[in-house]
């Protein structure tokens, strides 16, 4: 499924800091000779890449729960999920300063509400950074009755979570909602009886990998 991408390549997110880096380069190139400016032509690759926002294939099937961020699986577990307050499987995925920072709806869904909580600022990595770090929730539910909460987290260097949806907003699976600035995670809980087909370690990329299966609602345990 390929639906309309309204965003460029590079996400607007990063459009003031791509072109004060170029800005920089040229400057000091014309000033003090290119060689000088040769560090800075390797900053700004460094800022064009992060801020890259590549538009992706979004599996078709209703039932997949697609990655909401690039990364690497940390954490797949059965888990207490504290913004629905039920017990559920969480699958957490940490982005480096490497990966694209767009996060995605990982279901097409309703958005039920948001919390945002302003915390600390702890390894991304780690899982305490769930419960401990600054992180934006929204709760989203399926049009079959399932709830999904996805959670941004900031990082050891993330300093801004953007989420640009609130209670009421339509998602459609894979859609764009908010970016994280710099290193981060993504954690998404789901019900308990959601099929789990991602595995730790596992490398994702948001809006294309499948995180896991959700089961229909006639087949739920009573």
């Amino acid at each position: 499924m390929k639906p309309p991408y309204p965003h460029p390549l590079i996400a607007r997110e990063g459009w003031l800091f791509v072109a004060i880096a170029l800005g920089v380069g040229v400057l000091i190139g014309v000033l003090l000779g290119w060689w000088w400016s040769a560090p800075l032509w390797l900053v700004a690759f460094f800022v064009i890449q992060f801020f890259r926002d590549p538009p992706r294939e979004v599996p078709d099937d209703p039932r997949a729960v697609v990655s909401p961020a690039d990364g690497r699986i940390v954490e797949i577990s059965k888990s207490r999920d504290p913004w629905l307050e039920r017990d559920a499987l969480k699958v957490s995925v940490f982005m480096n300063v490497f990966n694209v920072h767009s996060n995605r709806s990982p279901v097409d869904g309703t958005v039920k509400e948001r919390w945002y909580f302003p915390g600390a600022f702890l390894n991304a990595a780690l899982d305490k950074a769930s419960l401990s770090n600054e992180r934006n929730a929204l709760w989203l539910r399926t049009r079959e009755g399932r709830d999904v909460t996805c959670v941004q987290v900031a990082g050891l260097i993330a300093r801004r979570i953007l989420c640009y949806v609130g209670a009421g907003a339509e998602l459609s699976r894979g859609q764009r909602f908010g970016f994280i600035r710099f290193g981060s995670r993504v954690d998404v809980y789901l019900p308990l009886d959601a099929e789990v087909k991602a595995a730790l370690g596992d490398k994702v990329y948001a809006a294309e990998s499948v995180l896991a299966w959700l089961t229909p609602p006639n087949t739920n345990p009573r």
